[in-house]
This record gives structure tokens, sequence and C-alpha cells, in this order.
């Protein structure tokens, strides 16, 4: 007998944030994130929940909790694409029976208010950690993607879902032909482009021009919401701390912005077996390695081109400028891959340049959907 509850208590909360180290306990692909990060991410210092609204379930099993799922409302989607739900934050058992009990559970949370589509995992939104992983499992994931076991796309059509869209993680390794490929593929400098770093002391001023692309860059992409200012403050907050400036590049054309490329150092690397916490030992262990054994793995984790010269020889030649600008510093730093994620699965042209730099798919996330009646 299944049992399915709401969260309300911190208590249940914990429940909640911890489940995955029981379901991944035997899983040497996964990686516990840091679960002080988790509270902040569910905490009302989340941008979400200025336009979001969220439900979080636990299935009990003889009172043992065996699933977790969260049920959302996102207005900012709603308001572009009528009205379709949200799920995420998926980790269960085996069991038929539970996986049915949670999303009977998100299905009426949703009917309940009014909503026609069930769409995810989103956790919480597109613009965060999102999709299902369906291939690549014996590879740990990178920072900020997801992990899943192989069963939990069986269930989720066994439940009446469907693939919505697949978004790929294309993989790139540091061996000479791929380096003599980026060369052979980079245009030569002209006087029209200009391309620089991040400048931290005006991060603010930064990450409008950031988002501004992006958000312009973006838009005509399946599932797109745009960045708000909120969103912008909280992914500032990591840049300052966790993103090199070097491994931020903007490319100007004629003084204006015009595309730039955002590189995040792969933790999971560093955070792999520190069990979810950095108390009382791991934050020197952190500190330690960060100094003397950085990462080796990095993912371009955001990357856009101004509208207007997506569909000109000029849009993927400053993509090529400054993927190059940014493999020397890779390269200086000893990293050895570079995951380049998400990509859609349509989005034909990033994964034709993905490809012809020598790039791989070795990952891929699937968004589900399934009609409410």
């Amino acid at each position: 007998m299944v049992k399915v509850k709401k969260v309300e208590t911190k208590k249940e909360l914990r429940l909640f944030l911890e489940l995955p180290q029981r379901i991944y306990k035997d899983d040497s692909a996964w990686v516990p994130p840091l679960l002080w990060e988790r509270r902040r991410f569910f905490s009302r210092q989340n941008p979400f929940f200025k336009y979001g609204e969220v439900a979080l379930f636990l299935a009990y099993q003889s009172r043992e909790v065996v699933g977790r799922i969260s049920a959302q409302l996102n207005h900012l989607h709603l308001a572009r694409y009528g009205p379709e739900g949200h799920f995420g934050f998926l980790e269960a058992v085996e069991d038929k029976e539970v996986f049915e009990s949670l999303f009977c559970a998100v299905e009426e949370w949703l009917s309940a208010r009014g909503m026609k589509r069930i769409l995810g995992p989103f956790n919480f939104s597109i613009n965060q950690e999102c999709g299902l992983l369906v291939k690549g499992f014996d590879n740990p994931p990178t920072f900020l993607m997801g992990h899943a076991r192989p069963y939990y796309a069986t269930m989720l059509e066994d439940l009446g879902f469907k693939k919505a869209k697949d978004l790929y993680a294309y993989l790139m390794k540091r061996h000479p032909q791929t380096l003599e490929r980026v060369e052979r593929l980079i245009p030569k400098s002209s006087k029209h482009v200009r391309t620089r770093t991040i400048n931290k002391k005006k991060l603010k001023q930064e990450l409008e021009l950031l988002f501004t692309i992006f958000n312009d860059a973006w838009s005509e992409n399946w599932g797109f919401l745009p960045f708000t200012r909120e969103d912008y403050s909280f992914f500032g907050e990591s840049l300052k701390y966790l993103i090199p400036e070097d491994y931020v590049r903007i490319a100007e054309v004629d003084g204006e912005t015009a595309a730039f490329i955002v590189v995040l150092p792969d933790f999971n690397e560093l955070l792999a077996d520190f069990n979810g916490r950095l108390l009382p030992w791991g934050i020197w262990k952190l500190i330690y390695r960060l100094k003397f054994c950085p990462p080796r793995r990095a993912r371009v984790v955001l990357m856009g081109v101004l509208r207007k010269y997506q569909r000109k020889l000029l849009g993927p030649l400053l993509i090529l400028r400054l993927i190059k600008e940014i493999k020397e510093v890779l390269l200086a730093r000893g990293v050895e891959t570079l995951e380049l994620s998400w990509i859609l699965e349509d989005n034909y042209r990033m994964c034709r340049l993905a490809e012809a730099l020598g790039a791989r798919i070795y990952k891929v996330y699937r968004i589900y959907q399934k009609e409410l009646f």
C-alpha cells in the first residue's frame, strides 16, 4: 500500500531532499548534490517562487519514504503556452505502484488548477535543471545536470507519457584532432569584431547585456522562457563565486554586444565523495582541491547570438571565435573534456556546429508530455 503526502514541514522537506541518497546508493555515476545548496534552491531565495507555484509530494510504503515528485505552475510559461502544468524532482524506487501514486497526486493537483497537459521534468523551470536522462547512465552528470535510473523512462511511458522533446549533451575531448578542427574552422580576425572577458566589477551591467542577448537569441526555441531580473540576480551570485572571469567571453560587432559564451567548471568532479555535506571537513577539502586539483572537466552552460546574426555567416563565426578563445583558457587550466549542454534536438545549426568541432552526443535528456482529462 502506497500513501502519498504533501510536504508541509521542515522534516518532510529534509526527507524529500535526502531521498536520492537511497535511490542511488549503489550507482557509481551519481554525484550527491550539496544539501545546503538544495535547501537554498527550495527556499524563497529562488526567483522561481516570484512567478511559480509548487507542491512537493512524498510517497510512503510501510512508513518508509520510497518516492518524491513536485507539481508546479509556471505563470511565465502559462502566459506563453496556455494551460500546461509541470512536474519535477522525480525520484523513486522501482515500483509501478509508487510511480502511479506520485503522478496521480501531481495530476490531481494540476487538474484542480485548470491544466490540460503535463510536461516535465522541470526542476523548476526550463532555465534551470530539466529533462529526464534516457541515455548516458554510465557517465557522471556534470554540475547542474541531472541523473536518473534507467527504469524511470519505462515507468513514465507505461503511465502514458510520450516524448515532447529531446535535449542533447555533447562531449568534446582534448586530443590533437579536435584541436586541429577548431583551429581550421576559426575565421580570421575582423576589425568589426572585438572579444573580451566579463568584468565582474561591473557584474550587474554585464548580466544585463548577457541576458538581453540570451532572451533575444533563444526567443524562437521550443519551450523558451525569458530570464527575469530576479533570475539575473540569482544567476549572478553563482557567476560571482563559481565561474572564473575568463570562463565568460563576449563578442561585440562594431561596438554592439552580439554574442557570448559561459563555461562552468565541473564542480561535481570535486564533490563526488562529499556525500552532499560540506561540514565539518568538506569545505577545507573543497578549498584545497580548487587550488591544487582544479576540475579537468567543464561545461558550456550558456551561449547565445543575437537573432539578426543567426541566419548570416557572421552568427556561427562569432560562436567559433568565442569557442577558440575559451579553448585557449581551458587548455591553460588543464581541462581535458568539455560538455556542451544542453542543445535542443531540432537546433540543427548548433548540433551541426558541435559535430563539426568533433563533439559527439553522449547523453540524452527527454522532456515528456501527457494530456490531462
